[in-house]
């Protein structure tokens, strides 16, 4: 399991926040015909483990499935046990990575300063979400880029929209989580497909 490679072929990660297991295939197999290879059900979503499985089921071969709002070691095991791969969390708990790391998963921590990313880089973090992005802006990635290993993953999630991820790109950001400017619960698979394709239209004309 390799998420940068997922990234670098195409940089975002669909957050289905709220959306109802009958509702999920559909609206994940819309958001892989436009390019998403990543997507994550977070936890306070209904019935999130059954989405997840359900993900899993449909689209695992070649996408990567995981869950969001991860915020106990054991739901790090009830997510592995539902299939998913991934592990995002918006905080950077040590017993969640550590967790997460020894269950074979991916984890994506959220982290909120230069301190809280490099104890979750020691603990086996596989990249840093920087949340809440709004907060940041793309000074301070580039601020960060200048002192993180260049390996490592930075990717804002929180107010990321087609308007700006250049900006964000261009300070160094490897990727971006993109929530409710995506997906929100009521929305169809017909808008959740649109939505994908001006995110993946922006992305395309900036690497014209």
């Amino acid at each position: 399991m390799n998420i940068r490679a997922h990234l670098e072929r195409f940089p975002f990660i669909g957050i289905l926040r709220g959306v109802a297991p009958d509702d999920v295939v559909p609206i994940g197999r819309a958001l892989a015909a436009e390019g998403f290879t990543v997507l994550e059900v977070p936890l306070n979503s209904p019935n999130p483990f059954d989405s997840i499985r359900r993900l899993h089921d449909a689209l695992g071969s070649s996408c990567l499935i995981g869950a969001g709002t991860v915020m106990t070691p054991e739901q790090v095991s009830k997510v592995a046990a539902a299939g998913g791969r991934l592990i995002v969390m918006p905080h950077s708990d040590p017993l969640v990575v550590r967790a997460a790391k020894a269950a074979g998963l991916i984890c994506l921590p959220g982290v909120a300063t230069p301190t809280e990313g490099f104890a979750a880089l020691a603990n086996g973090a596989d990249g840093l979400k920087l949340f809440p992005a709004e907060q940041f802006g793309p000074k301070v990635v580039k601020a960060w880029r200048a002192v993180f290993p260049k390996e490592t993953l930075l990717l804002p999630v929180g107010g990321v929209t087609p308007a700006n991820i250049g900006d964000f790109a261009s300070a160094g950001a490897n990727g971006f989580g993109l929530g409710s400017a995506l997906y929100a619960p009521g929305i169809d698979a017909q808008e959740a497909s649109r939505r994908a394709r001006a995110f993946a239209d922006a992305w395309r004309e900036m690497n014209r």
